[in-house]
């Protein structure tokens, strides 16, 4: 740390604080939604305020003697100055009139400390080439939100009235941008629309499958169908390559045939019919960015940087497994751990930027034991952290990959029949959504039953 910058602090606000709350048994429900012990620079000033919030925790009596009384039981009596101090810092103060605004100014200075510090180490690290440059940019963010949590002066418990009050002028909102019952960002599969309302602010939605069931493609057209709905999209993939999500895209649009467009054998009609494509394509307002080795950190501070520019209403990730978890110099033990942290990340970035996040997941090998293979919740893979945080979790399922002719639930046949089971919905029902897709998964549409099924079915 530069040892020419000076530290910011106000012993005459901290002992003023003090003597308050020696003075007046109340005065400390006012300080402890703002204070706490480490926040005075004056060590000694720490002990008789964490003395003192201890006895108030615990629903003592506060006073000059009582508090010189718990010091003592502490061993701490001495260091602060003993019993004279105690009674001089008492009788500096009149009375608590501007109690909170000593506070506030104590807690302001706290947090320069705080960012003097932390940023002094930040600057030590980037200077050290034996530090991972992404450890320094991951480190410093965490020290500012750590420091920005400390920086929220609003005050976020309300009384019923206002709480009530709020809730009407959102139910409100929702009913004048309602849009046949959408009142989040449209999905593009009108079952799916139904069953969520869209996708919601706030939420964490998971999308799980076993490899080469379609997760990324069903997310795509999701993206996709976001994008056609005006909503800016951020689409983070960490395993597949920006061109080759492009690839998809243009197949997801148009007629072009997947086999000759992935052998450059592409007809001239549809070479044309492509180009065309990939033009109304560019004017969707979707960012995809393919950097393999992402971690959370690194996607919320690009969504962040989207979002001040108004150009993020929605993210999708793809997919949770590979995001970089390293953390810091030092890796996780546990991988589940790991996963925990990457996931309580995500749902944190949906409710701080208020957008909808889409984690896609692997699901574990255990429903390919299991009659039918359908998937179930518990086949996440280090499940517990991602259906705790989670809001929704989709379970991904095509029937006809495991030779199943017939979905028994629903009758139907299953060639070109694609599942998205909702095990979960934290606020709303649970079931299942169908649609329809091409044998080589680059259609995705809402489903419509054969027509000879229909007959049958009608008599």
């Amino acid at each position: 740390m530069n040892k020419h910058i000076n530290m910011p602090f106000a012993l005459d606000y901290e002992t003023a604080v003090l003597g308050a709350l020696l003075l007046e048994t109340k005065a400390m429900a006012l300080t402890s939604q703002y204070l706490r012990p480490e926040m005075f620079y004056e060590e000694r000033h720490g002990m008789i305020y964490s003395a003192i919030e201890c006895m108030f925790n615990e629903g003592r009596s506060i006073d000059i003697i009582t508090v010189t009384e718990e010091l003592r039981r502490r061993g701490e009596l001495e260091k602060v100055g003993g019993p004279y101090v105690i009674v001089q810092i008492s009788s500096e103060v009149v009375s608590s009139a501007h109690l909170e605004t000593h506070a506030l100014t104590l807690k302001d200075y706290f947090i320069r400390r705080e960012l003097i510090k932390g940023l002094s180490k930040s600057l030590a690290k980037a200077t050290d080439i034996t530090v991972y440059t992404e450890d320094v940019v991951c480190e410093t963010q965490e020290l500012l939100d750590g420091i920005g949590k400390d920086a929220a002066w609003q005050k976020t418990a309300r009384e019923m009235d206002v709480l009530m009050d709020d809730t009407i002028k959102l139910a409100a909102q929702r009913r004048e941008e309602s849009e046949n019952g959408v009142t989040g960002i449209p999905t593009g599969l009108d079952e799916l629309d139904k069953l969520t309302a869209g996708w919601q602010n706030g939420d964490l939605a998971i999308i799980a499958a076993r490899p080469a069931v379609g997760k990324t493609m069903v997310t795509l057209h999701l993206a996709k169908e976001a994008a056609k709905a005006g909503f800016n999209a951020l689409f983070c993939s960490i395993e597949m390559q920006g061109e080759r999500l492009g690839d998809r895209l243009i197949l997801l649009e148009s007629n072009v045939n997947p086999h000759c467009w992935r052998s450059g054998l592409t007809p001239p009609n549809e070479w044309i019919e492509a180009q065309s494509t990939a033009k109304e394509l560019a004017k969707l307002p979707i960012t995809i960015d393919d950097n393999p080795s992402m971690s959370m950190d690194y996607i919320r501070a690009e969504a962040r940087l989207l979002k001040s520019k108004g150009k993020c209403d929605i993210i999708f990730i793809d997919y949770l497994q590979l995001t970089e978890m390293r953390t810091g110099e030092k890796m996780l033990r546990n991988r589940e751990q790991e996963v925990a942290i990457a996931t309580r990340k995500a749902k944190l970035l949906a409710k701080e930027l208020n957008c909808p996040v889409i984690l896609l997941s692997q699901l574990n090998r255990d429903s390919e034991n299991r009659p039918g293979k359908r998937p179930q919740l518990s086949d996440l893979r280090e499940s517990g952290a991602i259906e705790q945080d989670a809001d929704l979790v989709f379970l991904l399922y095509r029937p006809a990959l495991v030779g199943i002719t017939t979905d028994k639930e629903s009758g139907y046949p299953t060639e070109g029949l694609g599942m998205m089971i909702a095990a979960k919905h934290r606020n709303g029902e649970t079931g299942t959504v169908y649609f329809s897709h091409n044998k080589s998964m680059t259609k995705i549409e809402n489903y419509v039953p054969p027509m000879e099924w229909l007959i049958k079915n009608s008599k």
